[in-house]
């Protein structure tokens, strides 16, 4: 997708996820830069994440195969807020975008 990503992590329990993010960002940026020159990408200062169970992990891997017909139907920030609304998440909406 053009404005986000989605990603699938298995973590064990001593990793620390900020770190996880911090890593990605830091080295898909790097590749961006230097693959397509385009000096002006970065990342947003946030992000989300969710954990699931195992018996869960098959259907978000085909969520996330099929997130580019998902978006025809809603906006990445609509499924964002409903995600949010559906795990009982509290959040200032001021502070997502």
């Amino acid at each position: 997708m053009a404005d986000h990503v989605h990603l699938l992590l298995g973590l064990n329990a001593s990793t620390r996820l900020a770190d996880v993010v911090r890593d990605i960002k830091a080295v898909s940026s790097k590749w961006v830069h230097d693959e397509t020159g385009d000096r002006a990408f970065a990342w947003q200062e946030g992000y989300g994440a969710f954990s699931i169970s195992p018996s869960h992990r098959e259907n978000v891997r085909n969520y996330i195969s099929r997130q580019e017909e998902h978006h025809r139907k809603r906006t990445f920030q609509e499924e964002y807020l409903q995600l949010l609304h559906r795990c009982g998440v509290d959040f200032d909406e001021r502070y997502l975008w």
